[in-house]
């Protein structure tokens, strides 16, 4: 068995952001975005237990008054990371994902953070900024993964089970805005939606491997497997959440509140937040065999999801297989450039072996293999 404790969380450096600047800025472009007499008053400031390293979160209360009347609200602050945080993305579209959480709670019952102002351009912050109210709940860690413990690993099998259910009925809720073409018209693709999110997924391995020119076999090898097994009939495009999974919720015991994290949101086919959520479980589930700690095996199984999915919604799901390893081969390209950022800031040695980068390596050649068991 790996000789670390399973529970404390790794550290990884994620920004170089002088927070308390950025914050006296954020409360000067606050003040009137709040109608406020005067000044926007900022305290409490906090980092989330469970953030990526995608963008920066930031936490904060915010006091100011309007008439006279003394207000006070939890806010956060969303920003792209730095440039010298070794970004996971080649691009950041802060502006997007607020535009796509205002009009997911304008056109259907999914439960976001309300969007109270966005800098687009960081013309007043100095970097691309959105302020949400702030929406008290909790996710499922991911660092270390909730299926090594904690609140949702100590839930009755019950009570877990009716989380993962709300969590696919997010997802549906998510895929059965109407129009989705035309409501999300700045999203919408040139052609086939599964080829050009496909495409943009090799776009996004080139970008990758741009510093380095290192390529990785599996990954390309899961590109083609891809292709050969493609989808006879993708079926027609919703608005796809894109890191569609518990830990992008916050939960009141087990209803979501809040559902987080728009910045992987495409249109694509109704299988693709499937296939994501039923996969990155999965990724933690194997992990925690790694460590031979039992985990969460009755969480997310495939054939639970595809249930739950096609009650709520009439639609029958197709092609899930292809979808899981599409999510594998995303997440691998993903952990790959995690890989070198950890790499970059000291925190790890870069492997010999180019398939070593991504951290699921065994799944993902099983899962093109067919021999991967999920049981």
């Amino acid at each position: 068995m790996p000789d670390r404790d399973v529970l404390q969380k790794t550290e990884m450096r994620t920004n170089s952001l002088d927070a308390e600047a950025l914050l006296e800025r954020i409360a000067d472009w606050l003040s009137p975005q709040l109608s406020a007499d005067s000044g926007v008053g900022i305290s409490d400031v906090s980092t989330p237990d469970a953030g990526g390293m995608s963008s920066v979160t930031l936490l904060f209360t915010a006091t100011w008054s309007v008439g006279g009347v003394e207000r006070s609200q939890r806010l956060v602050a969303r920003l792209p990371p730095d440039d010298s945080s070794y970004p996971v993305f080649p691009s950041y579209d802060l502006g997007l994902q607020m535009d796509v959480m205002g009009t997911v709670a304008g056109h259907s019952d999914v439960p976001v953070p309300t969007v109270i102002a966005v800098d687009r351009a960081g013309e007043r912050v100095g970097a691309p900024c959105g302020v949400m109210t702030a929406v008290a709940g909790q996710a499922p860690t991911d660092n270390p993964p909730y299926v090594f413990g904690g609140w949702l690993y100590d839930a009755s099998p019950a009570d877990r089970r009716a989380l993962q259910d709300a969590t696919v009925a997010v997802i549906a809720g998510v895929h059965g805005i109407a129009d989705p073409l035309t409501t999300f018209r700045q999203m919408a693709p040139d052609g086939d939606a599964l080829r050009a999110h496909v495409a943009q997924a090799r776009d996004y391995y080139e970008w990758t491997r741009a510093s380095d020119g290192l390529r990785i076999p599996l990954l390309e090898r899961a590109f083609d497997w891809l292709e050969a097994h493609w989808p006879a009939d993708p079926g027609p495009a919703v608005l796809s959440w894109g890191d569609a999974r518990p830990g992008n919720i916050l939960y009141d015991g087990v209803t979501p509140v809040a559902v987080l994290d728009w910045e992987m949101t495409a249109l694509a086919p109704r299988e693709l937040d499937l296939g994501w959520v039923v996969f990155i479980h999965r990724f933690f589930q194997d992990i925690a065999r790694v460590f031979e700690l039992p985990g969460l095996p009755d969480f997310c199984r495939p054939e639970d999801v595809v249930a739950t999915y096609e009650s709520l919604t009439g639609h029958t799901v197709r092609d899930l297989d292809w979808y899981i390893v599409y999510a594998a081969l995303r997440h691998g390209i993903v952990m790959s450039q995690i890989k070198r950022r950890m790499a970059h800031f000291g925190e790890e040695i870069l492997p010999d072996d180019p398939d070593d980068y991504v951290m699921h390596r065994v799944a993902l050649e099983q899962l093109l293999d067919g021999t991967y068991a999920w049981d």
